[in-house]
């Protein structure tokens, strides 16, 4: 092992981990050091499709060492996330391991018979990573401070032993209770990684420094470890990690809407929740798109919206059932806007979902779908999982677009037309009228695809569009502004 490993590890979850893996990803990237992401095990339903390790096709990992691999400037493989486990609701997860799904499995028959062999696997993408790069930046999962898993916690306490790691631990102060969970932490660390903390970082800070400066002096005397940084309440517009950011099931949510833009010039794209979401950051350029608001509601809601995105989800036949009885499918038949299915939302505006007990949770063999595109999805226990390129030859929602988009595909199931439909994406997907669906992920990152669905919801809505601005400062760039607030020489960084 020649590399020098970093762990970002939490005093929680969602405290900001992710951010400053990224940034730190960013910043050693720009100064010249060959610098790679690493989590051991992920859980997430956003994933990716990824050159496997092996050099034998694509595999999945979670979005976040997705985005830190393109921060480091580096092709993501799947030896940046070698675990992953992929919730699919009653208790279940599917298990994947080096990119490929393995078996869907309860936690405990996880952790009693594959946690070392997801140990092994972790570890083993570790050493080869190390073996071709100067520093590695891991991040944990959740807290770091889970005494109930710390004999089986492997993407805090199992990496930092294993990769030789110095750990930067992590603390959100905006929900307060920041020296607590501090010091909380600290005590509660097993004395081997309790040793390895070099310091501490504390996000989303807002107001006065010179404020906090006492409880800082006070949590450095009785820890002995340096705070290292305080960073600024900033969201660089990183794509989600997991759902945890998600509206609960049932509540609604609208994101975008900080744009500035008049009312009367904005459009509103409605986005069923899902109780199964998955690949949800799919919408998150729409969001970014001046005078886009993107709203997730509940699948019972009335579709009040200028258009409608149906997401990816992890189970969709069950889902699909939901969402029946739930009503969206008749407001989906009512709708008159245009509306675009990604994935398993693409599988749900079909007519029937065939052979439903091989996805399912249930034994039905068919389940109806909304019946807004005259296609047929058939399951099998094969799962497809590529990134891919394709000619978008512009119909439905998407008309007058035309060129080259990218993206990738994580599905079980195949779409078979019922009636002769337009084929969007090389011969791939369907539309008919204002409806289209497709098994690409990542469409709308591609600015002709975004561009004309926002053009096409706009005009449907008969409203005029603002004039667009001049794009951020790229969120990767973003990132890496925050993390030098951390005093990375003390790092050794």
């Amino acid at each position: 092992m020649e590399a020098r490993t970093i762990l970002v590890a939490g005093t929680a979850s969602h405290v900001g981990k992710s951010t400053v893996a990224a940034g730190l990803c960013r910043y050693l990237a720009e100064r010249g050091v060959d610098v790679a992401p690493f989590k051991a095990q992920n859980m997430s339903n956003n994933a990716r499709a990824v050159a496997r390790a092996n050099g034998d096709g694509f595999g999945e990992i979670g979005v976040s060492q997705y985005v830190q691999a393109n921060a480091a400037r580096v092709p993501a493989t799947t030896d940046h996330n070698p675990v992953l486990l992929k919730p699919r609701g009653d208790g279940e997860s599917q298990l994947v391991l080096d990119g490929e799904a393995i078996e869907h499995f309860a936690a405990g028959e996880y952790y009693e018979r594959h946690w070392e062999r997801a140990r092994e696997t972790a570890e083993k993408a570790h050493e080869r990573l190390a073996a071709t790069h100067d520093v590695i930046v891991a991040e944990g999962a959740g807290s770091i401070a889970e005494i109930n898993l710390h004999d089986r916690d492997l993407a805090n306490v199992e990496t930092a032993r294993f990769a030789d790691a110095d750990v930067l631990l992590v603390a959100d102060i905006e929900r307060g209770g920041v020296f607590a969970s501090i010091l909380g932490t600290l005590e509660l660390l097993p004395e081997d990684v309790r040793d390895r903390v070099v310091g501490v970082a504390i996000t989303k800070f807002r107001g006065d420094r010179s404020l906090l400066e006492p409880g800082l002096d006070r949590i450095e005397q009785r820890t002995g470890v340096p705070v290292l940084g305080v960073l600024p309440y900033d969201d660089p517009g990183l794509p989600e990690e997991d759902s945890v950011s998600l509206p609960a099931v049932g509540s609604a949510e609208t994101i975008g809407d900080d744009d500035g833009v008049a009312p009367d010039q904005t459009v509103t794209i409605a986005v069923p929740r899902f109780p199964r979401a998955s690949n949800v950051t799919d919408v998150e350029p729409l969001a970014r798109t001046r005078g886009v608001r993107v709203r997730f509601v509940p699948l019972d809601a009335p579709l009040d919206a200028d258009a409608v995105v149906l997401t990816g989800t992890k189970n969709t036949v069950d889902d699909a059932i939901a969402a029946r009885e739930a009503g969206l499918y008749a407001e989906l038949r009512a709708f008159e806007g245009p509306i675009v299915g990604l994935c398993g939302g693409y599988q749900l505006l079909g007519e029937r979902l065939a052979n439903a007990n091989v996805e399912g949770t249930g034994d039905a063999e068919t389940v109806d779908g909304a019946g807004v595109l005259p296609v047929e999805t058939r399951f099998s226990p094969e799962k497809t999982v590529e990134a891919v390129k394709r000619d978008l030859d512009g119909c439905g929602p998407l008309s007058g677009a035309s060129g080259t988009v990218s993206g990738y595909e994580i599905h079980m199931g195949d779409s078979e037309h019922l009636a002769d439909l337009d084929r969007p994406f090389d011969g791939e997907g369907a539309a008919a009228g204002d409806v289209l669906g497709t098994y690409l992920h990542g469409l709308f990152e591609n600015r002709i695809a975004r561009e004309a669905f926002a053009e096409a919801v706009y005009a449907s809505a008969g409203r005029a569009r603002p004039e667009a601005r001049r794009d951020r400062e790229s969120p990767y760039d973003r990132a890496a502004k925050l993390v030098a607030e951390i005093d990375l020489d003390a790092l050794g960084l």
